[in-house]
């Protein structure tokens, strides 16, 4: 086990973009964006020196409390291989000491139903969280539609859509709707639409100087912008992100207006398309709502991606190891706390 130095960082690319379990979150210039935690990288090597599994773990102070440290989709290895598990536990552990942490907490893109996994991280400590269903009790969707695209043709995956979603491409293919790939500076177009997006949604929308983060650290490599137009007006926009076999679906946005035009279904088929000719394996479409009910406010959320003949998944939840038992256990009463107010006040907002 040893921690990622700075002549570390290029061979971890290579490991991380050819690794079959590889996730953007996971990635140095990821952690880029997100400026407000430290990261540290714990490597797994063999006898030789290569790079066989790592863990990205961002630390952060939380007031009164001390430091947290939280993974997104880590590890990156053989999940079933337990002495290279045992390796990156053993890393958590160290940094958990270096920096007095309360808690380690991972949200894997491992299945729920995967209990080899599962009886392999309670042997080495970890404890399992796998009860949450709506998008506010975790930082990382439980719930996601992945496509698999793997070795697949666009006719193929065309073909497999529901009857409704092919309609919708075509329609808005037929209204004139028009895609393009957008550059920085259209990323104000699209925060504008974003807010729009939010006010209608009632979520809660990033800052446009994020977004301009996230071009300056993943574009064009790994990050994308793609804008649809009506008659020479931006009407909706994606953010696809690209890393190693997967391509995610990170960021939407679309105006109010030309909805019937349907350019959210053309914006994502035009995505699908360019991750097939990049040979992507999975199209994430990324998180809905555990809740599967038409009466629940995200069933359209669900209902659209569904259409794209994904297949719904979920995941594990979070897996932790609470360093100091009970401050964890009031920090997961003030967090649940935090958020019961501060949905309460959108609510009161709202009716003024």
């Amino acid at each position: 086990m040893k921690l990622l130095e700075e002549n570390d960082k290029e061979r971890y690319k290579k490991f991380l973009e050819s690794n079959e379990r590889c996730n953007f979150q996971q990635s140095l210039e990821w952690g880029n964006v997100k400026t407000n935690w430290k990261k540290e990288v714990i490597l797994s090597e063999d006898k030789v020196g290569n790079i066989r599994g790592s863990l990205c773990v961002w630390i952060r102070k939380i007031p009164i409390f001390g430091n947290i440290m939280y993974s997104a989709r880590g590890p990156v290895c053989d999940i079933y291989n337990e002495e290279i598990i045992q390796d990156l536990v053993d890393g958590a552990n160290e940094l958990a000491k270096k920096y007095k942490a309360f808690v380690l907490r991972v949200e894997p893109d491992i299945l729920k139903s995967d209990e080899k996994f599962r009886q392999i991280i309670s042997k080495k400590g970890f404890k399992i969280k796998d009860d949450s269903k709506d998008f506010k009790d975790e930082i990382q969707p439980r719930f996601v539609f992945r496509l698999n695209i793997k070795g697949k043709t666009e006719d193929e995956v065309f073909q497999n859509f529901h009857q409704k979603t092919r309609y919708n491409i075509r329609l808005a293919i037929k209204k004139g709707v028009q895609i393009k790939e957008g550059s920085k500076e259209d990323l104000k177009d699209f925060h504008k639409i974003m807010v729009e997006t939010g006010e209608r949604d009632n979520f809660i929308i990033r800052s446009l100087s994020y977004f301009e983060k996230m071009y300056d650290e993943l574009a064009p490599d790994h990050m994308k912008l793609l804008m649809a137009y009506y008659e020479n007006t931006p009407i909706a926009g994606i953010i696809p992100i690209m890393y190693g076999n997967k391509v995610w679906y990170l960021y939407g946005a679309s105006s109010n207006n030309y909805r019937n035009l349907m350019p959210n279904y053309l914006l994502q088929w035009t995505m699908i398309k360019e991750a097939i000719s990049k040979g992507a394996d999975i199209y994430d479409f990324r998180g809905v709502s555990g809740v599967v009910d038409e009466s629940h406010p995200q069933y359209g959320l669900y209902r659209f991606k569904k259409g794209f003949n994904a297949e719904f998944t979920e995941f594990i939840g979070e897996i932790y190891i609470p360093y100091k038992p009970l401050l964890y256990k009031l920090y997961k009463f003030a967090e649940k706390t935090f958020r019961f107010l501060r949905t309460l006040k959108k609510k009161i907002v709202k009716k003024k």
